[in-house]
């Protein structure tokens, strides 16, 4: 109810995601994620290793973050399509 569920039908509307019979639209992924203080990325890993990942990095001060960047390496140039980054090339 928090993100916006209308009471009535927010159970259905709950096992429905979980079973993967629907998924939510990103604004109520988004509020997902403000009630359950994570970032809205975190529902989107691929696995437990990168959610972790993503949950530390969410909770850390700029500064963090940005020696965290670093440590992974140097920026390459990487093309947008649609205002969107694309992965790197290999």
């Amino acid at each position: 109810m928090e993100a916006g569920l209308d009471p009535m039908s927010a159970s259905t509307r709950m096992n429905r995601y979980e079973l993967g019979k629907r998924a939510p639209n990103f604004e109520l992924v988004e509020a997902f994620a403000s009630v359950l203080g994570v970032p809205a990325p975190y529902f989107y890993a691929a696995d437990d290793t990168l959610a972790e990942v993503i949950l530390r990095f969410g909770k850390m001060p700029p500064e963090e973050r940005a020696q965290v960047i670093e440590l992974i390496g140097p920026r390459r140039h990487r093309r947008r399509v649609a205002g969107k980054l694309l992965p790197e090339r290999l």
